[in-house]
């Protein structure tokens, strides 16, 4: 994972409660790829990112929902530079 110093080739990735104490952080910066032949824009969904970030479980475990830009999303949504991606792990209490 390259780190740019320009926040528009970039994804601001959260991690929340579970998520955040398990992998010992809670913002990352993830710099986006080119596309590939500059024919495809679609950029990487939060899947593609969670495998990238080595996040664990290996698969996005059920439960989990990620949000772009504050607003719930699907995992298979396609991500672009300058978005915020939150991983939002189910939060019990009472």
């Amino acid at each position: 994972m390259a780190v740019s110093t320009d926040p528009e080739s970039q994804v601001q990735v959260r991690l929340f409660a579970g998520l955040r104490e398990a992998m010992g952080w809670s913002e990352q910066l993830v710099e986006l790829a080119p596309a590939a032949g500059g024919n495809n824009t679609a950029g990487p969904t939060p899947e593609q990112l969670w495998r990238q970030l080595n996040l664990q479980p290996t698969n996005p475990p059920a439960g989990v929902r990620v949000a772009i830009n504050q607003q719930f999303a699907t995992w298979d949504s396609s991500l672009a530079a300058g978005d915020e991606l939150a991983f939002l792990p189910p939060i019990s209490g009472g």
